[in-house]
């Protein structure tokens, strides 16, 4: 059993996701920017619902690299900023809250695909998408316990375009969230594992870094 759920790389790159979602909404919701190469990434996970592995959602391990870097600062004891962390657990817990309700697992699935064609028409990065993906968060997510909060800047918050890309950071960081448990991640791996997990992301960093010059 241990074996099954130990910590391996494929665990640590859909955890990264995870993180850089996390961040990336923090980023926007604090600065009203992000790092677009980043975001372009952790939306285009949230198409990938049949992609052949982990690294395929991604499309990358470099474009995980601001995941990555949160990832090792979350895991290092003077690095930590514990509303990352706060943000990332709430999204493990609202993904488990989405597993019991499969109504509206099948909602989200819906809205996904519909919003895919959008991509299809205007492009991923358009406000079109954003706002399509966003729509599709706050009719589903949004009403699921618990509820995922991001402070920051009120002025940038009352952007209906920028809130719609925070909204969209988290509808990927939930896919993130949903894939991490679906290949054998859990909560305790990160306590018990916690130093694996903080080497296995640092290898993947520097791979991902030489590869990428």
């Amino acid at each position: 059993m241990f074996d099954t759920f130990a910590v391996n790389e494929e665990r640590v790159l859909a955890l990264a996701g995870l993180y850089q979602a996390t961040i990336l909404a923090r980023q926007l919701a604090n600065e009203g920017r992000c790092d677009e190469a980043a975001m372009e990434a952790s939306v285009a996970s949230v198409f990938r619902i049949d992609a052949p592995s982990v690294v395929g959602v991604y499309g990358s391990v470099a474009s995980m690299r601001l995941g990555l870097r949160t990832l090792i600062h979350q895991l290092d004891e003077g690095d930590r900023d514990m509303s990352v962390t706060r943000m990332a657990v709430t999204v493990m817990r609202l993904e488990r809250s989405l597993a019991h309700h499969r109504d509206v697992l099948e909602q989200l699935r819906q809205g996904i695909v519909s919003a895919k064609r959008q991509v299809d028409h205007f492009g991923q990065d358009s406000l079109q998408v954003a706002s399509r993906l966003a729509g599709v968060y706050a009719s589903t997510l949004s009403n699921l316990r618990p509820r995922v909060l991001v402070s920051g800047n009120p002025q940038l918050l009352q952007q209906p375009a920028l809130v719609s890309r925070v909204r969209t950071s988290l509808l990927a960081a939930v896919r993130s969230a949903v894939l991490w448990r679906q290949i054998g991640g859990r909560q305790w791996q990160l306590i018990i594992n916690r130093n694996r997990c903080n080497m296995l992301a640092r290898g993947l960093l520097t791979g991902a870094t030489l590869d990428n010059g």
